[in-house]
């Protein structure tokens, strides 16, 4: 995150690109060649890294009890 951009919301490499932006772009059927092609500023990797931490977002985290 970088604060105050986007509404501090997660952007890739400090661009103002979301990755909410990249998710929504992937679940409207959009590829990774389109969203490559549309945005030349974003590559593969940027868009295996947000779905990378989306995913880690959506772990269960486990929480010790006595």
């Amino acid at each position: 995150m970088v604060p105050g951009l986007r509404g501090d919301r997660p952007v890739i490499r400090g661009m103002r690109i979301t990755v909410g932006d990249i998710l929504g772009w992937l679940a409207s059927g959009m590829s990774e060649a389109g969203i490559t092609e549309n945005f030349p500023e974003l590559t593969t990797a940027d868009i295996r890294a947000a779905l990378a931490f989306a995913a880690e977002r959506e772990r269960p985290t486990c929480v010790a009890t006595k």
